[in-house]
């Protein structure tokens, strides 16, 4: 799927998601209410610390006074349509998001069903008076049942992962502004060529049938949280057993729709072989050698394919320093304080190989 003509192996699922911070447990924001019922069949648990029932009975009522007081404001209901035992007690737990929405604590979801969906419905109203904006709800595998309760209520699905599946709520009136699920697949092409101008080349188990007899450079996806130049080296060792050293990105190729309606970035790496002996993974790869560059380069399909044409003329114009690919930089900025890889080359010397130290 990743890059046709290359051959890549198939999708694997990348990732999470999109908030800027990991969820948080915090514990509840208001205690417990004395036992109250209401309509919805919700038993809170109470506690005293007066041994006398009529000073019980009196604190009971209070508190129904107070909380039928402020379900009405919420609501805008009568003392007698009102359930006693409300908002306070049944918002869901989370936490503010850094864009004036807020984030539900999925290990503090209800176990009953009826009483995730009522409490869902009462949160909604709070986080409205509230003037919050987008609502994140993650729901992990085992409480799918909880799904169809939370379509009921209006949120839209997401994105999900094998242990989730993220929806969202947008409160106010309009178009909802939350950043959308992740747009693209970022995959790699790694063109490892050693001393005697052999390149790594490789035959693969499940491919299309007109590529069934091509010899290709390894190819893969970028994992979650995984760097390019990393996920081109271990794409290589997991194919082939080769070691490898990364030196470029020497190209990369943009495409729409290639999988699943998502946009694909597709990075080509130039790699220094550090070993040579080849051991092939069985489970993807039927074969994997070194093969003359000039034999590499004739095959019938490489010469037809405009592209994969394109691609080798590059990596051989970089061989014979007339091109400069990316190298990488490791830098932090202040924006986030994150280390991130920036690709960039400044040619300073044109005897250095191309390289920036």
């Amino acid at each position: 799927m990743e890059l046709t003509l290359l051959g890549s192996k198939s999708l694997s699922s990348t990732s999470d998601m999109m908030l800027s911070r990991p969820f948080l447990n915090p514990t509840h924001l208001f205690k417990s209410s004395p036992q109250l019922h209401s309509r919805r069949g919700l038993s809170p648990k109470g506690s005293y610390s007066s041994t006398s029932p009529n000073e019980a009975t009196i604190s009971a009522s209070k508190n129904h006074l107070h909380l039928d007081s402020y379900s009405r404001r919420i609501n805008g209901a009568s003392a007698s349509s009102c359930s006693p035992f409300l908002k306070k007690d049944k918002v869901l737990d989370a936490f503010d998001d850094e864009y004036e929405g807020v984030v539900v604590n999925p290990e503090q979801l209800p176990s009953n069903p009826h009483v995730f969906a009522s409490a869902l419905r009462s949160s909604i109203h709070h986080w409205k008076l509230k003037g919050k904006k987008g609502v994140w709800l993650k729901l992990p595998v085992e409480r799918s049942e909880l799904v169809p309760l939370a379509i009921q209520e209006g949120f839209e699905y997401h994105h999900a992962e094998r242990s989730y599946v993220m929806m969202t709520y947008w409160i106010p009136d309009g178009p909802s502004l939350l950043p959308s699920n992740a747009s693209h697949h970022v995959g790699v092409g790694s063109f490892v060529i050693n001393d005697k101008d052999e390149v790594l080349v490789v035959q693969e188990k499940h491919c299309a049938p007109d590529l069934l007899h091509l010899w290709k450079i390894p190819t893969g996806f970028i994992l979650e949280s995984e760097e390019i130049y990393t996920g081109a080296v271990r794409e290589v060792k997991e194919e082939t057993g080769i070691d490898t050293e990364f030196v470029e990105v020497v190209a990369f190729r943009h495409a729409q729709n290639v999988s699943f309606e998502k946009s694909d970035l597709f990075f080509v790496c130039m790699l220094r072989p550090t070993s040579a002996e080849i051991v092939v993974d069985d489970l993807e790869i039927q074969a994997a050698k070194w093969m003359g560059l000039e034999e590499f380069v004739k095959q019938p399909l490489i010469e037809s394919d405009s592209m994969f044409k394109k691609i080798i003329e590059i990596c051989i114009a970089r061989l014979g320093k007339r091109y400069c690919g990316l190298s990488v930089h490791q830098l932090v900025s202040r924006f986030d304080g994150k280390l991130s890889s920036l690709y960039f080359n400044i040619i300073e010397d044109h005897h250095s190989d191309c390289r920036v130290d």
